[in-house]
Formats: structure tokens, sequence, C-alpha cells
């Protein structure tokens, strides 16, 4: 039967906890909101603040026809995401990203959920879920320990870990723009991005002061790394070769030096606008787990960052993801106790659009099984958000690993197609798929 006067309780008030609880209450359920911090906190948060970013402050590439992550912002629009609200209204500049000031926005979505009539923020360390009460566990790839017994117990399986890590944050001031340089890659999104050049000698110099940097001592659960290849720390790339930065984060296509010429220089070190006042910059693609000594003494050999003044220093932080295809089902249910889903990056997405669309999922299907006993249909599967879900609720080929969206997991096209085409096709499919779905699910006012 549906139960009409329930109070939901979401674990974990990060972007998929946040997102899922505001979800609830649009569709006029309870939602009782427990978030830990800030009675007790992780390594990589700062704040009390909800949907607190802990590591880039990007929710990256933001066009649709070139990215599948563009695709899955637009999705979460049409779907009245709180997430997408909080970045359209907080966004920097970034060239075709969609990047925002971290702070207003997290003190955006706070404000949102504490005032919202139908959603009470509660402080508190949970040891386990109720028994019996529906329930969204959304409690992030930074889960407290005190929930991991609950989980190694109730899942019938070992955790599982990966690990992020975190880009240092550059003030304005101290970069010197005498060698360095504003430009976005191929001219797009003008200057958004500012740009340190090195040429072969300082690049060589570089990477081999990266091979033997010391890094950060890690605790004996944590000596071998099953490192995220999204997301690998800046030595851990640099070992594979000596061109695998210039290659990768440390490309130079695109981008011309004015400084020498107009001439592409040999590697380059591109820094993201990190706040609305354009006070901070973080450093695209260098995460890291070398010692904060190490971090000042090697980036401070980059051209243009001899006297950079950190803000903030990487460092390493726990992911933890449950094995998802195995068990939940196709609605993030735990397979064995219906009234309780996951949402999140627990469940394998990688990525703050991925995680606000895990907790975006989970609310509305939670709220439809309330307010009427039964589940809607699934999104389509040639959807970014439907691509998704499917990801996570569905057995591998291969072992199971966390990830972000992308146009691989969407079906092929009915028609073949250039490659110049198919990523325009693609994204023109999944956002004409979607508005049926949306018809059938949505409810776009307070109940």
């Amino acid at each position: 039967m549906p139960e009409h006067n329930v109070t939901v309780q979401v674990i974990g008030a990060g972007l998929a906890g946040s997102e899922a609880a505001w979800q609830l209450a649009q569709r006029g359920i309870k939602v009782t909101l427990l978030e830990m911090r800030p009675l007790k906190s992780s390594p990589a948060h700062r704040t009390r603040l909800c949907a607190e970013l802990v590591c880039s402050n990007s929710l990256r590439g933001g066009d649709p026809e070139r990215n599948a992550v563009g695709v899955l912002h637009e999705e979460m629009r049409r779907l009245n995401s709180l997430i997408l609200a909080a970045a359209d209204a907080h966004r920097v500049p970034a060239g075709g990203a969609l990047a925002v000031d971290r702070e207003n926005f997290s003190a955006f979505i706070h404000h949102q959920i504490e005032n919202h009539p139908n959603i009470t923020l509660t402080t508190m360390d949970c040891h386990e879920p109720p028994v019996g009460h529906p329930c969204i566990i959304a409690t992030g790839p930074l889960t407290s320990d005190t929930l991991i017994p609950w989980m190694e117990k109730n899942l019938g399986q070992d955790r599982l870990f990966f690990f992020d890590a975190l880009a240092p944050i550059i003030a304005t001031e101290s970069i010197d723009m005498r060698q360095a340089w504003k430009q976005s890659r191929y001219d797009k999104g003008g200057d958004d991005y500012i740009n340190c050049p090195l040429d072969r000698e300082t690049y060589q110099t570089f990477v081999t002061s990266l091979h033997t940097a010391a890094t950060a001592e890690l605790h004996e659960f944590e000596k071998e790394i099953p490192f995220f290849e999204g997301c690998l720390p800046i030595e851990v790339m640099a070992a594979r070769g000596l061109d695998t930065l210039r290659f990768g984060p440390m490309k130079p296509v695109g981008l011309a030096n004015p400084h020498d010429g107009g001439r592409r220089p040999w590697a380059v070190v591109q820094l993201r606008q990190d706040n609305q006042s354009a006070t901070l910059w973080n450093m695209v693609g260098f995460q890291t787990r070398m010692t904060w000594p190490e971090q000042k003494r090697i980036f401070r050999m980059i051209p243009g960052l001899q006297e950079a003044e950190f803000e903030r220093l990487g460092a390493m932080h726990r992911n933890t993801y449950i094995n998802s295809p195995l068990v939940l089902d196709r609605y993030l249910r735990l397979r064995h106790r219906p009234e309780l889903f996951f949402a999140g990056q627990i469940t394998g997405v990688e990525g703050y659009v991925e995680s606000a669309a895990s907790g975006l999922l989970a609310g509305v299907f939670m709220a439809a099984q309330l307010r009427t006993g039964q589940l809607p249909a699934l999104p389509p599967v040639t959807t970014a958000i439907g691509s998704l879900l499917n990801h996570v609720t569905q057995k591998p080929e291969k072992t199971f690993e966390p990830m972000n969206v992308n146009f691989g997991l969407f079906p092929p096209l009915a028609a073949q197609a250039s490659k110049k085409q198919r990523k325009p096709l693609l994204a023109q499919r999944a956002l004409a798929d979607l508005d049926p779905w949306l018809q059938l699910i949505c409810n776009r006012t307070l109940t």
C-alpha cells in the first residue's frame, strides 16, 4: 500500500543526498536529512554546508553536443535539479566547462535545503539505517567509519575502495603573468584559463622531480591503491613515461605563447578560475598525494608559479563504493530491502554531476514508491541519466568499476554516422527520448 505521510530518512547531505532530499520534498514528502558534519568531519571537508565541493570546482564540459556530461547537465535541468540550478546561478568563467564559485554554490544549496518546509536538516553520525523505514544512503566516497561495519555485514561482501586526489589552489596575485598568459585551447571560451609554459628542458627536469618526490604516508589498508583512471595523481601519470604528462593534462595543443612569439610551448600547466571573484585558481589535472613541502618545492619549478601562494595543497582521500550490480536492483534499491535505496558515488558513479544525478533518480523512484505504491518507468538507456543508471545496476562484462558518464555508455545509433556527427546525434537522441519519460514521472510543482 502507498504511504503518504511517512518521513523519509536520507543519510548524507552531499551532492547526492541533497538532490535526493530536494526531489522528495518537492513531491510533498517529508524528509529528515542527516549529516555528520560538523559533529564529525572527513579529511577532505572544511565546512558544515550541504553539497560541499571537496575536489575541483568544475562540473566539467557544458556542451551537450561535445560532452556526455553536457547532455547530463541539460537532462538534469529539465528534471528540476537543485544542483544544476545552483551551478547555473554561481558559475565562473571556465571556457566550455561548467565551473562554479564553490562557497556560494554550497551556501545556495544549504539555504534551499534548510528552508524547505518538507526537509529537516539534522546533525548525526549514523551507525545504520532504520529497519523497515524508507531510507536513502547517500554517504558518498567518504562514508563514515561508523557506518562501514553495517555495510560490510549487510551487503554480504568486502568493502571496495578507490582513491581521488585533490588538486592545489593558488592565489591569483602570486601568479607571474609576465611568464604566464590567459587563453583557452583553440580560443574556445576566450581567455578563461591561465597557462604556464614549460620548454623541453624545464619539462624534463619537472618530470624527473616527480619521480623522486616524497609522498604522504598511507595507512596499512591503503598500501595497494587501486587508483581510478579518470583521476590519477600527477606523479603516478609521470611514472608511466616521460611524455605521458605532455600528452595528458600538460598537453600544449591549441595554445600560443605571446611571450615567445606566439609559438606553442613544449608543455603547459593550465589553471582554472576557482571562485567568482577570480582570486583563486585551480591547477587543472594536478591531483597529487605528494607531501605538502614537496608540492611547494616542485610546483614552484613551473614558470609563472615560482612565487606561488598555495591556498590549498593537494591531498589524498579515500573513496568508498559498493558493488552495485550485485546488491542493488534497477531502481537503486537494496535487493533484499526494497525500502532502502543507495545514491551517489557510493553506488559507483564518478563525478559531481553523476553523483547528483544518482540522487535525483533515487528521490524520484522513492517518491513514486511511497505515493502510488508503484515504481515508475526507468529512464531510457539512450539518455545520459539512463545510461549511467544502467552502468551501476547491470552486471558488467568485466569487474565493476566506477565510471563517469560518457558517450561510450550510450547504445549505438540506429544508422551509421560519421565521427563528427556521432556525438551531436547521440545528444539529440538523448534529449528527445528524455521528454516522454519526463512527462511520465515529473511533478513540477509542490504537492
